[in-house]
């Protein structure tokens, strides 16, 4: 793996040199190759078998601090060279930006000092098409024989991934990174009364393959959730509390995540804005942003410009403490990067999150709904209405009507809003039951009411 890894950076440091000698102040390669492969059945039967490899190489230029970056699939010496000289034109043509520029070379971090993080598993790229479609018919068709009420299949998909992304700069960085990927997902439908399917699903995803649950268990929790929504109606319009389960709570944080990303704040299209400091949210909320999780989806020993991954605090007990920058978005607020770039496949430089994390309660999701008299526990969302200025929210929503600290029945066709700034200041409990399967994740939370629209 060591020599493979040297193998990207080698690439990585002669397109480097090349555009340096061609003109460049300022030369990033991010060379990046990766294997993906895909297998979905469907009764049983196989219905897809998708497999790809990729091997690409982006640079970001910079000539003053006028900018460019490119991209290309081309490594062959004449395309690598015709790729430099491309991007230097590019840049000739670009406008000059005053916040345009790498870090400060000081900030850069060392090879010997990134953290092993368990990115990577080997057994993941040992899967191959059989192996994943045994996984996919084997998790199938426990949820086919957990109840005859199971009719039907919207299929099961078994997929893995691996890659791995080197990074070179001019400024004296030079490192690589590697890692893995598989996942399992179930789509039972049930008949109701009324004629109608009702569709479910479970899913299972970790970095290193002996950690996925088991297929079987899979397709039984899939068909359990299925089930679960049979008989589903509409309740009447009110306010009420809200739970939300950590499956559609993940989608509420990554409103947040958009909210305190360096770009909407320096564009000023956040309800963020100007807001450090303050208080955003009850004080049972702490939001980290943390890249140095083992094994986490979003982990990762350094960012997108070769700065020391590092743990950022965003919210702590409600108060705004930091938004997520890189190098640019810094310069544009007057901050210092929190070491929060992230760098694709074309070179490109933007901040982002990694694993964006709402800090877990103390006590159960069973305890946070034994303690909730009356609401809506939330399984289920759909569409999108978010404004990002104003915080204004509004979406479909399905789940199950709790009385009495119970979830009576199912709930659909329902609407849940409320201004996030409002939400997220009205949660008032916070479970335990955080499960990183993806890097934006929460456990089980309550906000205490929201309106809900229904008949």
């Amino acid at each position: 793996m060591a020599d493979h890894d040297s193998e990207l950076i080698e690439l990585g440091r002669r397109v480097v040199e090349r555009a340096r000698q061609k003109g460049a102040d300022v030369a990033e390669a991010v060379v990046s190759e990766g294997s993906h492969l895909s297998t979905k059945v469907r009764l049983g039967e196989p219905e897809l078998v998708e497999e790809a490899g990729s091997r690409a190489l982006g640079l970001r230029v910079m000539l003053g601090q006028q900018v460019a970056v490119s991209y290309t699939s081309d490594l062959t010496d004449r395309g690598v060279e015709r790729f430099v000289e491309d991007a230097l034109e590019l840049a000739r043509l670009s406008q000059p930006d005053e916040h345009a520029g790498p870090p400060d070379p000081s900030l850069l971090s060392r090879r010997e000092d990134h953290p092993e993080l368990r990115l990577y598993d080997a057994a993941v790229g040992t899967v191959d098409a059989g192996t994943a479609l045994a996984h996919a018919k084997a998790g199938e068709a426990a949820a086919r024989e957990a109840d005859a009420r199971i009719t039907n299949s919207e299929g099961a998909t078994f997929t893995r991934a691996a890659g791995s992304k080197a990074l070179v700069t001019s400024g004296g960085f030079a490192a690589a990174s590697r890692g893995t990927y598989a996942s399992l997902s179930v789509h039972p439908v049930a008949d109701d009364a009324d004629g109608k399917k009702r569709s479910g699903y479970y899913w299972t995803a970790r970095r290193h393959l002996a950690e996925l649950l088991p297929d079987a268990d899979v397709g039984r929790e899939a068909a359990r959730r299925t089930l679960a929504k049979l008989g589903a109606r509409k309740v009447e319009t009110q306010e009420c509390a809200v739970v939300f389960d950590p499956d559609v709570g993940r989608s509420i944080l990554g409103l947040l995540a958009g909210c305190i990303n360096g770009g909407a704040i320096w564009r000023r299209s956040s309800y963020l804005v100007d807001k450090l400091g303050e208080r955003v949210a009850s004080d049972l909320v702490t939001v980290t942003d943390d890249p140095l999780i083992a094994g986490g989806p979003g982990s990762r020993p350094f960012d997108g410009e070769g700065l020391a991954s590092r743990r950022n605090v965003v919210v702590e007990n409600g108060i705004l403490k930091s938004y997520l920058l890189d190098t640019y978005a810094g310069r544009k607020l007057g901050m210092p990067s929190t070491a929060s770039a992230s760098r694709g496949a074309s070179g490109g430089v933007g901040p982002s999150t990694t694993n964006f994390v709402l800090t877990p309660g103390a006590m159960s999701p069973e305890a946070l709904l034994a303690s909730t008299p009356r609401g809506l526990y939330v399984t289920e969302m759909m569409g999108f209405g978010f404004n990002a200025v104003t915080g204004d929210f509004s979406r479909g929503a399905a789940g199950f009507w709790i009385e009495g600290g119970e979830k009576t029945f199912p709930v659909s066709e329902v609407t849940i809003s409320l201004n996030l700034h409002a939400m997220l200041e009205g949660i008032d409990a916070v479970a335990d039951d955080l499960d990183l399967r993806t890097s934006v994740a929460t456990p089980t939370f309550r906000v205490r009411a929201m309106t809900l629209a229904g008949r």
